[in-house]
């Protein structure tokens, strides 16, 4: 008597995604583009000279610093991280870059200013991953913690800086453009690059996408996450560096409301708040929509309660449509 072999294996099936289901993913993850061509649509109605080169170089001047932490914010959101003491940072490496730049060459008081801030991180991360405090509270007390210092350290007093070639970093230009936008530029390349061409930028997305999956795959999870507020700290101290050198002064309290600005900027970007999800060219566009929104509130002469409610709107109306996005394409 025969019988017939079992099969022990089949032949993998491929799945390929139709037209609607390429589309709908694409639509989740670039659906900010059809914000920004909005927002630019509204503001060349509104604001005739928008399109003014003069213009144009300011607004991306101003928001240079908010895009920097942005950067560092999108690493750690991204890691499955949040990072609420940014602001505070932010302030420090503006304090520290101006105490230092009152005696010291300005090429030595940023960088310095930049391993304060990285320190700073570096221990965000290993209140996070080390003792295993949920980042929310870490940050957020940490925050309270950096800040304060900040203000025990100046007397709450601004830290003036007379000091020639101290405002060369936020005021000086090259070939014309402004020095501080050559760095914003450089900033969002090779972050950018980083997070998408290295081994180090998906072990990012591989840890935010499945923190347990990544251990068991090998990665060293802890030293992934804790690497990814050291990169908050730096990014934002060079931002208050940055800020400082443009006014020639580092106060302790202008970070009191550009922690909230910079997470709206990366979570209009399409960052998840759960991890595993975003980009820096989709940062760089959740910036631009801010940017170009408070420059022509600002040129109008609107009331800020205007473009806080603006800004607010577009942030709820970001989250809920990036979920009902993915839902779409994984349905599709």
């Amino acid at each position: 008597m025969t019988t017939t072999p079992i099969p022990t294996a089949t032949t993998p099936v491929t799945v390929v995604p139709n037209a609607s289901a390429r589309f709908a993913t694409l639509a989740a993850r670039w659906w900010m583009l059809a914000v920004l061509v909005a927002v630019l649509a509204a503001a060349t109605a509104l604001y005739p000279r928008f399109w003014a080169s003069g213009n144009l170089i300011n607004l991306l001047a101003q928001n240079v610093p908010l895009g920097i932490m942005a950067v560092g914010m999108t690493y750690a959101m991204i890691a499955g991280g949040f990072d609420l003491s940014v602001g505070a940072i932010y302030a420090t490496g503006a304090v520290t870059a101006a105490s230092l730049g009152q005696t010291l060459s300005l090429w030595v008081a940023v960088p310095v200013a930049i391993v304060v801030g990285a320190g700073l991180g570096a221990l965000n991360g290993a209140i996070v991953t080390g003792l295993r405090v949920n980042p929310f509270i870490a940050t957020l007390g940490s925050g309270f913690v950096y800040g304060g210092l900040a203000f025990i350290f100046t007397g709450s007093a601004p830290v003036l800086v007379r000091a020639d070639g101290f405002q060369e970093l936020g005021q000086g230009r090259l070939a014309g453009i402004p020095v501080s936008i050559l760095i914003g530029i450089v900033v969002f390349v090779v972050a950018g690059l980083v997070l998408a061409r290295t081994v180090y930028g998906q072990n990012v997305y591989a840890v935010g996408g499945n923190t347990e999956a990544a251990r068991l795959a090998g990665l060293r999870t802890r030293a992934v996450q804790s690497s990814t507020y050291i990169i908050v700290g730096a990014l934002a101290a060079l931002a208050g560096a940055i800020l400082a050198s443009r006014i020639g002064v580092g106060q302790a309290d202008v970070g009191a409301n550009v922690t909230l600005q910079v997470i709206a900027v990366v979570v209009i970007g399409g960052t998840s708040l759960f991890g595993g999800e975003g980009s820096i060219p989709r940062t760089l566009i959740g910036l631009l929509i801010l940017a170009v929104i408070k420059n022509v509130s600002d040129s109008l002469g609107w009331d800020s309660n205007v473009e806080n409610v603006t800004t607010g709107v577009i942030v709820v109306a970001a989250v809920a449509a990036d979920a009902a996005l993915r839902r779409l394409a994984a349905n599709r």
